[in-house]
C-alpha cells in the first residue's frame, strides 16, 4: 500500500476507484466499504484510493471538540494495509480546506488531482463549504465530470454508526470482549515506555509503563485487563493496570504493563499493546501485601487466559 500525506503528493496514470472518510477503528462494517472498493477495480484497470484526513474534521471545525478515536494514524495505516487497498491518502485537515465550495472539491481533488473513475460514498454524505452538498449534487457533478457515484446504502451506514458507538461504549465500560468482537481484532494502544516511580518491581510485578502521546486516543475503562504485544520477534503476554494506583496514594492515570516471562530493557521504545480481555476492576487494597496477594491471583487467571487465546481465536488477527 502507498501512502501519502497529501492530496498533492498523490500521482497515478490510471483512473481511480475512490472512497472517502474517517473509517476510526477499521471494524467489519467499514471493511463492507473497503471490500467493494477494492472490487471495483476490474483485475488492475483502475487504482483503489482511500483518502481520509488528519487532524478529525471535527477537531478543527468544532471548539473544544472532545472527540476520542479508536485509532491513531499509525494504527489506522496498519489495519488498512491488510485490506488489498493500493493507496492511502492522509490529507491534513485545516480551515482553509474546509472552505473548498463543492465544485472546486469534486473538480480540483477529486477529478483533476484523483482522475476518478468511480467514488463509492455514503447515502448520507455532505461535502463543500459549511457541507451544503449532498449526494445529489454529487451524482449530478458525476455526470458533469463523467465519473459514476455508487452510493453506499442506509442499512450499511446504519450498520457501521451503530457499531461504532457500541464500540466506543464498550471500551469505555471495560467490555473489551464485545468491542474486540466488532472490531474484529484486539483493541490496540500504542506508546512509548517510560521511567515510572518503579514500584511494581519491589513487590515482584515490574511494569512498562506506556505513555500514549495521542490525547484523542480512546482510553479504556480503569481496571486490569489481559494484554499481548509484539516485541521483537517474540510474541509476549501480560496484564495490564489502567487507574491511578489507589493503594500507594496515586492521583494520575497510568497505563503498566507487566509482561509476562520476559525481562529486557524497553525504556523509550515504543510498544504496541493488544488489550484482549478486561479481568477486574482497579481497586484500593488494605496495603502493598494485600495488593500483592492480589497480583499473583490476577497473573494466574490471565495465563489461563493466554493459554486459551490462540485457539479461542484462530482467525483473528492480533493487532
Amino acid at each position: 500500500m502507498k501512502i501519502f500525506h497529501s492530496i498533492n503528493e498523490f500521482v497515478s496514470t490510471k483512473k481511480t476507484i475512490l472512497t472517502l472518510g474517517t473509517f476510526d477503528g477499521v471494524h467489519f462494517g467499514h471493511k463492507t466499504i473497503l471490500n467493494k472498493l477494492t472490487q471495483n477495480t476490474n483485475h488492475g484497470d483502475y487504482e483503489s484510493v482511500v483518502l481520509t484526513f488528519f487532524p478529525h474534521p471535527r477537531m478543527v471545525l468544532q471548539e473544544k471538540s472532545a472527540i476520542k478515536l479508536l485509532n491513531t494514524i499509525d494504527e489506522k495505516i496498519e489495519l488498512l494495509a491488510d485490506l488489498a487497498i493500493e493507496n492511502l491518502v492522509i490529507h491534513p485537515f485545516d480551515t482553509a480546506f474546509s472552505k473548498l465550495t463543492a465544485e472546486e472539491f469534486v473538480r480540483d481533488v477529486l477529478v483533476q488531482r484523483f482522475n476518478i473513475q468511480k467514488i463509492i460514498i455514503g447515502y448520507d454524505h455532505r461535502f463543500g463549504s459549511n457541507r451544503t452538498a449532498d449526494i445529489h449534487d454529487l451524482i449530478r457533478y458525476g455526470k458533469q465530470y463523467n465519473f459514476e457515484v455508487e452510493q453506499i446504502t442506509a442499512q450499511e451506514i446504519d450498520a457501521i454508526s451503530i457499531s461504532s458507538t457500541k464500540i466506543r461504549t464498550a471500551i469505555l465500560e471495560g467490555n473489551l470482549d464485545l468491542a474486540n468482537a466488532y472490531l474484529e481484532y484486539p483493541y490496540p494502544l500504542t506508546g512509548l515506555v517510560v521511567k515510572g516511580k518503579q514500584l511494581g518491581r519491589t513487590i515482584g510485578f515490574p511494569t512498562a509503563n506506556i505513555q500514549i502521546p495521542e490525547d484523542f486516543k480512546l482510553i479504556p475503562k480503569n481496571g486490569v485487563y489481559v494484554v499481548q504485544s509484539h516485541i521483537g520477534n517474540e510474541i509476549v503476554y501480560g496484564m495490564m493496570n489502567i487507574g491511578t494506583n489507589p493503594t500507594v496514594g496515586g492521583e494520575k492515570q497510568s497505563i503498566e504493563v507487566h509482561f509476562f516471562d520476559f525481562d529486557k530493557d524497553l525504556y523509550h521504545q515504543v510498544v504496541k499493546i493488544s488489550v484482549l480481555h478486561r479481568l477486574r476492576s482497579e481497586q484500593k487494597f488494605q496495603n502493598i501485601d494485600f495488593l500483592k496477594a492480589q497480583l499473583i491471583k490476577d497473573e494466574y487467571e490471565a495465563r489461563a487466559y493466554c493459554a486459551t487465546y490462540p485457539s479461542l481465536h484462530k482467525n483473528k488477527r492480533s493487532y
